[in-house]
């Protein structure tokens, strides 16, 4: 190639792509470079075929990933979408590809088939990093939602969302897309509005289903981080009220021991939160008088007084 013998660097390739086992293990950098070669021939057909035949014989991410670009950059959606459609069916498990197909069909308006690749992928037993899937979906829905005046689906989505993972950082996400909900009527627009009390209602409701799924679950550190996100939310849309119910569920943190498989003991924090306070004296109480009840029952039974 630096010498400019063009057939010369052609023989090359070719002895190269001899050489690799290409069932066994191939380079998926050798296959790109040599397409590219091609194309600077000008032999289109030619970078396809050997596009193409590369990941019929050993597929990998990096092949379809530069196949892809490839016939973007020339406009060939329909190849694209071939590629697209061959590439999560060989790795279903990829939810950066599955993305990139959504995003596709989104740049081509084809908003039905972007929701449709979504919800296959949504709906698929493993994913790498799942949020990834689902933040880009949510983000796709909110959009269209914003166009259409339609937040059903979003809203939909959260839901389902929650029924597979308990984050705190869905439960603020979904807490901040009901704070952007504009009221039926109202028209939508990207501009700085103020938040409607039916806003603020809807967000708080999610913040109280939020702490008493992880207060029920004993989740003490996803419990603190929602109640700092809360704060945030009361001190900005709240009255000086809403704020103060919220700063009293505050927790304190506390050094406690524990002893060890060892029979050794460390120390750790730990938060105490008021409203456990309240619960255990509230279950302390209530034992004393049981406890009270039971001496008058002995003392009764005596019928001497003496227990």
């Amino acid at each position: 190639m630096q010498t400019k013998d063009v057939e010369r660097a052609q023989q090359i390739y070719n002895e190269a792509h001899k050489l690799i086992p290409h069932k066994k293990f191939t380079f998926a950098k050798l296959h790109l470079m040599h397409a590219q070669f091609e194309i600077r021939q000008m032999n289109l057909q030619q970078a396809r075929k050997l596009l193409g035949r590369s990941i019929g014989m050993s597929p990998k991410r990096k092949l379809f990933v530069g196949y892809i670009e490839l016939e973007t950059k020339l406009f060939e959606f329909q190849r694209v979408r071939t590629l697209f459609m061959k590439y999560v069916e060989w790795d279903p498990t990829n939810s950066q590809a599955w993305i990139k197909f959504a995003e596709l069909e989104r740049g081509l308006e084809d908003m039905d088939r972007a929701r449709a690749i979504y919800e296959l992928a949504a709906q698929q037993p493993v994913l790498e990093m799942p949020e990834l899937l689902w933040k880009s979906y949510i983000d796709f829905e909110e959009q269209e939602a914003r166009e259409a005046a339609d937040f059903d689906r979003a809203r939909q989505l959260y839901e389902r969302l929650l029924e597979k993972t308990n984050h705190v950082k869905v439960w603020t996400a979904y807490a901040d897309f009901e704070v952007g909900v504009p009221e039926e009527g109202e028209e939508v627009t990207d501009e700085a509005r103020p938040v409607s009390d039916a806003a603020k209602a809807r967000a708080r409701k999610v913040f109280e289903r939020a702490y008493k799924s992880f207060k029920d679950k004993e989740l003490k550190e996803d419990r603190v981080a929602l109640l700092l996100s809360w704060k945030q939310f009361e001190q900005a849309y709240g009255s000086a009220e809403d704020l103060e119910k919220v700063e009293k569920q505050m927790p304190r943190r506390v050094k406690r021991r524990r002893k060890l498989d060892d029979d050794s003991f460390e120390e750790y924090m730990d938060y105490l939160f008021p409203a456990d306070d309240e619960q255990e004296a509230k279950v302390s109480k209530l034992l004393q008088m049981a406890h009270k009840w039971k001496q008058e029952q002995a003392m009764q039974q005596n019928g001497n007084g003496e227990v």
